[in-house]
C-alpha cells in the first residue's frame, strides 16, 4: 500500500543529507523543542533542510508513523532517523552529534 506522505518523506530524506521535520520554520520555530534543535544545528554549522509539519496534517501524522516516533521535531541524517529534541540535545552535549555530523556529511 502506497502512502503519499511516506513517499514525500522518503524523497526529502533521500535528497538532503540533514533534514529536520519540525513545527514552524528554522527562522520562526513554533515550539520550543523545534527551536532547540534548530539552535543546535546552527551552532554546529550544519546546513539542513526542514519541513514544517504544521502546514500539512498528512505529513504531521505521516512522519510519526514513518519513524515510529510519537513526537516532533525529528532529525534525519543521511537517511537515518536520529531522534527528537532530547536525544539530539544529549548527543550535542556529549559531542556525539558533532562527530556524527562530521562523519555523515563529509563522507561521500
Amino acid at each position: 500500500m502506497s502512502n503519499p506522505a511516506f513517499d514525500r518523506i522518503q524523497t526529502k530524506i533521500a535528497e538532503n543529507p540533514v533534514v529536520l521535520f519540525m513545527k514552524g520554520t528554522p527562522i520562526f520555530p513554533q515550539c520550543g523543542f523545534s527551536a532547540r534543535v534548530v539552535q543546535i544545528l546552527t551552532q554546529l554549522n550544519v546546513p539542513f533542510a526542514s519541513e514544517n509539519v504544521l502546514e500539512d496534517p498528512e505529513l504531521r501524522e505521516g512522519i510519526k508513523q514513518f519513524s515510529n516516533w510519537p513526537t516532533i521535531p525529528q532529525l534525519y541524517v543521511k537517511g537515518e532517523f536520529i531522534g527528537g529534541c532530547d536525544i539530539v540535545t544529549e548527543m550535542y552535549q556529549s559531542g556525539e552529534l558533532e562527530t556524527l555530523m562530521q562523519a555523515k556529511t563529509t563522507a561521500a
